[in-house]
């Protein structure tokens, strides 16, 4: 038996497997998910232990959650983030720019997440971060991201805007391109924020769509599979499939915990790294616009809320019984596992629009 075995780690080592991306991809996805797992039920407890009373609860929400998700603790997303970096530095390869890119937008999104908790914690109110300051700080971390994303990019390719469905179709934006780049991750990582409101609800969503992404990163990353299937190359960028494979597995791990009844909440330390995280690799990736129709739920809960608050600052009137739209569905007689498992369905269908999207062959 160790004859073999030894014979097999001779035969490994030859093949040299680390060195493929979807070797590494799937390490990844397995070392994040393990990670969650094991020390999932340890933070959970010390949350538990620190919070005391929870995340407050929506009083003017469904009467239901008052009741069911009272006392739950909150910044769960401390566990994503956790096993998802700690997996990325493990499989990826450290000299890629575009990994450090998407930690940097990941850990600092993260980090204001993680602070406008504590103060709602703290305070046992909705009345967390500034809005303004808060907005300030996103705005600046993306922006940043797009400018090295710029930069890593060859020629005035890293500041093109690229269409789907046609293959030479692209707009170079120049230096406007970093306030776009900025907008897309700010908006990605608040739209995943709103999202993120009844138990598991948020998580697969963002699991199904860094799947599609990790795809499209691998095939427009290699100069092989992108003149094949005719999409715009941009190098380098494949190695955004491994940190895609950390984002599904931690997520995996995290659902296991956030499946109803919920152990513990995401919080905005996990929604809005993850939304920046996808935003960021869809900048990287040149598919901005199919990040719009993949993540087309995240765009719904968003628009729902800009269409409640505008109606009625200037009607005075609700078009929705309370926004996001999640919640109105709730308020029209859905339970919350039916709202859950049909927002899921519609990003799961989104994501099969959205690849179809791709310019393939």
């Amino acid at each position: 038996m160790l004859y073999f075995l030894g014979q097999l780690g001779e035969q490994l080592a030859a093949f040299n497997v680390f060195r493929y991306i979807t070797f590494r991809t799937a390490g990844a996805v397995v070392t994040a998910l393990f990670f969650v797992f094991l020390f999932g039920p340890g933070m959970i407890a010390l949350l538990r232990v620190k919070q005391g009373r929870g995340q407050p609860i929506r009083e003017d929400g469904p009467a239901g959650h008052l009741l069911t998700k009272k006392g739950t603790p909150t910044m769960g997303g401390l566990m994503i983030l956790s096993g998802a970096v700690i997996s990325t530095l493990l499989w990826s390869n450290l000299t890629n720019g575009y990994v450090w890119v998407v930690l940097f937008v990941t850990v600092g999104f993260g980090a204001i997440g993680f602070y406008d908790d504590y103060l709602k914690v703290k305070r046992m109110s909705h009345a967390g971060f500034g809005s303004k300051q808060r907005l300030i700080l996103e705005t600046l971390i993306g922006c940043m991201a797009a400018f090295f994303i710029s930069q890593l990019a060859a020629g005035s390719y890293g500041t093109s805007l690229q269409f789907p469905f046609v293959k030479d179709l692209a707009i170079n934006l120049g230096y406007f391109y970093i306030l776009f780049g900025g907008f897309v991750v700010v908006a990605a990582g608040n739209s995943v924020n709103l999202t993120d409101g009844l138990d598991g609800l948020a998580i697969v969503p963002v699991m199904v769509a860094a799947a599609c992404f990790g795809l499209i990163a691998y095939l427009v990353g290699s100069q092989n599979y992108a003149d094949y299937l005719l999409l715009n190359n941009v190098p380098g960028t494949a190695e955004l499939a491994v940190v895609c494979g950390a984002l599904i597995g931690a997520g995996l791990g995290f659902l296991w915990f956030n499946a109803p009844p919920a152990q513990i909440f995401m919080g905005d330390t996990g929604s809005l790294a993850l939304g920046g995280a996808l935003g960021t690799i869809a900048v990287a990736t040149k598919h901005e616009i199919v990040l719009a129709i993949i993540g087309g739920l995240f765009v719904l809960e968003t628009v729902s809320v800009i269409v409640q608050v505008t109606s009625f600052r200037l009607t005075g009137k609700r078009v929705f019984r309370m926004a996001p739209i999640h919640h109105h569905f709730e308020h029209l007689g859905w339970t919350e596992s039916q709202v859950v498992i049909r927002f899921w369905i519609i990003s799961f269908v989104l994501a099969l629009i959205g690849l179809s999207s791709l310019k393939l062959r």
